[in-house]
């Protein structure tokens, strides 16, 4: 994510990282991933799709980030950008590109070991719905929360999406999944990258910054884990498994 956005992001929304939070971890019960540069080796699914096409979004982030359009319009105007030759494209055609996106080292490592513990998982990310299936059919992870797009009856994009998860909402889903579960929130884990994780982060027991992407998060959470391997997190949460 582009520093610029993250700072716009912070100042719009008054963030102000609770330094002197503690961590509150009571017991792991549950643990929550973003995907994008945590799960997965890429920035951004959305990104990697732009990328392919030569296409950019900076423009509609930032008029999300001001407070100009929603969610839905957000990817609405995602979606218009994604053509060839003129034409909307096929969800087949996305299902393709995002299939030679690679797991994050460590990521089956970590899975792995919490399910050993009788640990449930889930991702929590603004990313791709096809994404994130696919990875957590791969990690069998337990549940998914993410942004898909419409389809017409030839599966073309429609221009449609489906909002699961806010880019800067995604306590709402912890807290959700919390109640739906009865899971409380001192017995939940969530690991996340940048600073549009901190509401996730700061919500649960513990909060952790992985291959932090910006300053911010690294303030918000209990614990900043370097590098890109996913297992490198087992160590601080191994006394509470």
């Amino acid at each position: 994510m582009d520093p610029k956005l993250c700072k716009l992001y912070c100042y719009q929304n008054a963030r102000e990282p609770n330094k002197n939070r503690a961590t509150r971890l009571d017991g792991i019960e549950l643990v929550l991933f973003d995907m994008d540069g945590v799960l997965t080796d890429t920035i951004s699914s959305w990104k990697y799709i732009h990328d392919y096409f030569k296409t950019s979004n900076e423009r509609s982030v930032d008029a999300y980030l001001r407070g100009k359009i929603d969610d839905m319009e957000f990817i609405r105007r995602d979606v218009s950008l994604w053509r060839e030759d003129g034409k909307p494209i096929a969800r087949d055609k996305l299902v393709q590109l995002l299939s030679n996106i690679s797991l994050m080292k460590g990521a089956e490592q970590c899975v792995t070991a919490l399910k050993d513990h009788n640990i449930s998982t889930a991702i929590v990310s603004a990313g791709l719905y096809i994404l994130a299936e696919k990875v957590a059919k791969k990690l069998d992870i337990d549940y998914v929360f993410a942004n898909d797009i419409k389809t017409d009856k030839n599966g073309l994009l429609n221009g449609e999406g489906i909002v699961e998860v806010g880019l800067i909402h995604k306590d709402k889903n912890v807290i959700n999944l919390s109640n739906q579960l009865g899971i409380p929130l001192e017995k939940i884990v969530a690991v996340g990258n940048s600073c549009f994780d901190i509401p996730m982060l700061e919500t649960c027991g513990m909060g952790i910054a992985f291959n932090p992407e910006d300053d911010c998060i690294k303030e918000a959470a209990d614990v900043i884990v370097k590098g890109k391997d996913l297992s490198k997190i087992l160590p601080f949460l191994e006394k509470y498994m």
